[in-house]
């Protein structure tokens, strides 16, 4: 068999099952992405030989004079143009791809049809924007107007036509399927990217060590809250808001703070980022001994942190559910959520973590000390919160293996 896995920021969804198609030496499996993204990644790796990567140069930026609803399509078709030239120069040299899987978000998809029109082409389906009911309007503080429902529209041109190109789409989530419009639901599945439960495990014998020198342990309370970027689709502002609180009603308590100060989500920051807009907003009121930015963090370093964590705190937008909530239920956290769509899925209160309101600072609050404050009563909501990640979301004996026969199928 010929696969052939496109990502913009290769491998993205696709980390597992780019190797894991390969394990039958037979196979030919080509990974394409932005060159310098797959360059960052994979930094000179040797691959075994029937895994393949190409990288396609950037594109160039939407035109001066191109109307602002238009920007982003046109980005996308000009991505689209310049991965088209690698499956040319693929299809050249004699590779036809059995099955094509593909991110569509970013437009790489836009012309796979018509380059090998008999192949099965995968679309991930990850999320359809709407301007209702979804991540849209739902946060008051950052109000919409018709001006963004019609950029929207416009905005999900490129999703929509990979919806009418692919034989099959995949969405992580039942509610991320349940966005996209009902009369594609006949052509999506319902498969998460898995999460590894072996390695993401509770360990009584982890430490996480602060910039400070600081070593922190079980036995330390710990509040965790982590994003690839602190942003108000994450609840950036709500935790900060909370903070003060929190802080008073903890007083031994240390707040350790993952996420850069980019944007992954929504609008662009201020000047200095939302981390200092909110740190100003609360920093008469907190004691900043106990709060710690971390930035972004290694891999190894974030685990030991959510194997310390006494309580995780985890908010968002009715939008995409992040790796890090599966994760932090896996290592045998107490998660408390917000009571969104996207957390609702997968946590139900009181049984495998909490839910709160995410614009309620005083109810965080309260639900952070309430699971501090007594951990005995709440060690059974790590041990179901695990339980949940093992028997729903494990990479190997669930979502992979599903994902493999569902291509194939």
């Amino acid at each position: 068999m010929r696969y052939l896995l496109i990502h913009q920021n290769f491998p993205g969804q696709y980390k597992h099952l780019f190797p894991a198609l390969a394990k039958k030496p037979d196979n030919l499996v080509v990974g394409i992405g932005e060159e310098h993204l797959v360059r960052q990644r994979f930094n000179g790796a040797e691959l075994p030989h029937n895994m393949k990567l190409i990288g396609y140069k950037s594109p160039h930026a939407a035109g001066e004079h191109t109307h602002p609803y238009l920007k982003g399509f046109e980005g996308n078709i000009r991505r689209g143009q310049q991965v088209t030239r690698v499956l040319l120069d693929l299809k050249k040299r004699g590779f036809y791809p059995d099955i094509l899987l593909g991110h569509p978000g970013w437009g790489e998809m836009l012309f796979a049809r018509d380059v090998f029109p008999k192949s099965k082409i995968i679309s991930f389906c990850e999320f359809y924007y709407r301007g209702t009911g979804a991540d849209v309007g739902f946060d008051p503080e950052f109000g919409s107007n018709l001006d963004d429902y019609c950029r929207i529209r416009v905005k999900n041109s490129t999703l929509t036509q990979a919806l009418l190109d692919c034989d099959l789409g995949i969405a992580p989530t039942e509610w991320q399927k349940s966005v996209h419009p009902p009369e594609f639901h006949h052509k999506i599945a319902v498969v998460h990217d898995g999460i590894d439960t072996v390695q993401v495990a509770p360990n009584p014998e982890a430490s996480f060590t602060l910039a400070d020198g600081r070593v922190l342990t079980r036995r330390d309370q710990v509040v965790t809250f982590v994003n690839r970027n602190l942003e108000p689709y994450r609840g950036f502002h709500s935790f900060m808001r909370a903070l003060p609180i929190m802080m008073a009603q903890n007083p031994h308590a240390q707040f350790v703070v993952v996420g850069g100060d980019d944007v992954s989500y929504g609008r662009k920051p201020p000047e200095g980022g939302y981390r200092k807009l909110y740190l100003k907003e609360v920093a008469d009121k907190i004691d900043h001994a106990r709060v710690h930015f971390t930035g972004k963090l290694p891999y190894h370093a974030y685990l030991s942190l959510l194997q310390i964590s006494s309580a995780h705190l985890y908010l968002t937008y009715p939008f995409v559910l992040s790796w890090s909530m599966i994760e932090a239920m896996s290592a045998g956290c107490i998660v408390i959520g917000s009571n969104t769509t996207p957390v609702t899925e997968v946590i139900k209160d009181g049984r495998n973590g909490l839910l709160v309101d995410f614009f309620d600072h005083q109810g965080i609050a309260a639900t952070i000390t309430r699971a501090m404050s007594n951990p005995t009563k709440y060690h059974p909501l790590r041990e179901q919160a695990r339980l949940t990640a093992i028997s729903q979301y494990d990479l190997q004996s669930v979502c992979l293996p599903k994902l493999i026969e569902l291509i194939h199928s």
